[in-house]
């Protein structure tokens, strides 16, 4: 007979209980990765707004937001309740043979959203999926007569094989089958896009039948320039190639406007989305197309099913998202994610400036920051040899890691602050909160940060390495 859990018994595992389920059933390596730092460790009892409550009876403030996918903060009660009622009047979800209203109607809303150009919606789960949709219509429009696509060196599209193929970072370390015939172009860099593109022709005409871009790189917190984002617009137009902006994780608010691509108005021809669009309850994302490149691809009868999937706009999602998007225009999360970077980016700048010693550049903008850290560790990395496993030190990034791990462990330890590090060049310590953060929760980030960065680097480094490993920590 097999084992089944309610949700009663679930609510009572121990932490214990958990790593060995994962490592069993789940993923072994995840646990011991994961871990490393305090949450994996500790168990939730619920989440709300901008906190976690831990069942240790620890308030967690969350500055990751999820990782992108809670702008609206944890549990907003409106999209609470819109999934309820969605449930209690027993709306069927999907079925290929009706046409939804649901999905109708979020294609339109999105569509008095996003430049007049940009209409046609297709809905998944995924950002990864997104971008590959999106990728995928865009060779389409030439019936196979192109070959080739550019994407930038600093990039994250996603992990499944096509999508990694395209994501330019180092967290990508295995080598699998991909999409044929990536070009390489410096992100932010005009003449080394123009030098891929016109290092391609054919007869004169582009090989090309996409370029992607992330208008603005979460991974390393980096941002492209307005006048960059024009002239590959030009340079796109000129040669007929759909340029493919990727805004998973910076769309919807993030970053103080609808989508960042927004504030410099240039249009693509296509847009990926995804991770907050749901309201942080919802799994869906989506890409949206100009009708011309739509119907280049799949306007015909015989083609309109050339690309599908099972969950293609399931209804409570859609429902969810249209909820999301109310939410945004409705209490103005956009002026929230304005107000935030306002307020945090300034000090962040003065804190590079008072402790040289810890920091290098703060950047970003809306809420969507970061810290570039000195990962100079040379004094002490003979004293760490002692605690970290040889095969670590094959990483290349494996000193800007411990630094930025270091003040991740001692903000959740000693302030009760949730960070990440970002994967890419600079791995640097995100601040991302929730839009449901308010002014006291960032004068209490820069606090707490104040009070990190006046310790010496060697006793955060080597307490953290000692909770990593499980040795005593030398003081």
């Amino acid at each position: 007979m097999p084992v089944k859990y309610n949700l009663d018994q679930i609510e009572e595992l121990s932490i214990d209980k958990i790593h060995e389920m994962y490592r069993n059933y789940v993923n072994y390596g995840q646990v011991n990765l994961l871990s490393s730092f305090s949450p994996a460790r500790l168990l939730v009892e619920k989440a709300e707004g901008q906190y976690i409550y831990l069942k240790n009876g620890t308030k967690v403030s969350d500055f990751t937001a999820g990782i992108g996918v809670l702008n609206h903060g944890h549990n907003h009660p409106r999209i609470l309740k819109a999934r309820v009622e969605f449930q209690k009047h027993q709306k069927m979800e999907v079925h290929k043979n009706f046409l939804s209203p649901y999905l109708a109607a979020l294609a339109h809303s999105i569509s008095t959203i996003l430049p007049e150009s940009l209409c046609m919606s297709y809905f998944c789960n995924s950002g990864a999926e997104a971008v590959e949709g999106a990728v995928k219509l865009a060779y389409k429009s030439f019936n196979g007569s192109r070959s080739r696509i550019a994407a930038a060196d600093i990039a994250f599209h996603g992990k499944l094989l096509g999508s990694a193929g395209l994501t330019g970072s180092p967290e990508i370390k295995f080598n699998f089958p991909t999409i044929p015939n990536i070009d390489r172009f410096k992100y932010n860099d005009i003449e080394s896009v123009r030098s891929v593109v016109e290092g391609n022709l054919v007869s004169g005409q582009s090989s090309h039948y996409a370029i992607i871009i992330e208008p603005f790189n979460a991974s390393n917190v980096q941002e492209c320039g307005g006048e960059f984002l024009e002239q590959l617009r030009n340079l796109c137009s000129h040669y007929q190639i759909p340029l493919i902006f990727d805004e998973v994780y910076t769309g919807w608010a993030k970053t103080g406007d609808w989508f960042y691509f927004l504030k410099h108005g240039v249009t693509p021809d296509l847009l990926s989305m995804s991770k907050s669009f749901g309201g942080g309850k919802s799994s869906i994302s989506g890409f949206v197309a100009t009708r011309d490149i739509f119907d280049a691809a799949y306007g015909r009868d015989i083609d309109a099913t050339l690309h599908s999937t099972t969950y293609n706009g399931f209804g409570e999602e859609c429902i969810t998202a249209l909820e999301a998007i109310s939410i945004i225009d409705e209490e103005n999360l956009n002026l929230a994610a304005q107000n935030v970077g306002e307020y945090i980016l300034p000090k962040l700048t003065d804190l590079a400036l008072e402790y040289p010693e810890w920091l290098v550049e703060a950047r970003g903008t809306g809420a969507l920051m970061g810290l570039v850290l000195n990962s100079d560790i040379s004094p002490i990395f003979d004293r760490l040899l002692d605690y970290i496993p040889f095969g670590v030190l094959n990483d290349t990034n494996f000193r800007k890691k411990l630094v930025v791990s270091s003040v991740i462990h001692e903000l959740f330890e000693q302030h009760q602050i949730l960070t990440y590090f970002g994967s890419n060049v600079d791995v640097p310590l995100i601040i991302a909160p929730t839009l449901m953060s308010t002014e006291e929760d960032w004068a209490h980030l820069i606090y707490a940060l104040r009070s990190v960065f006046k310790k010496k680097k060697y006793e955060l480094i080597l307490k953290f390495a000692a909770f990593k490993y499980g040795k005593k920590y030398l003081k």
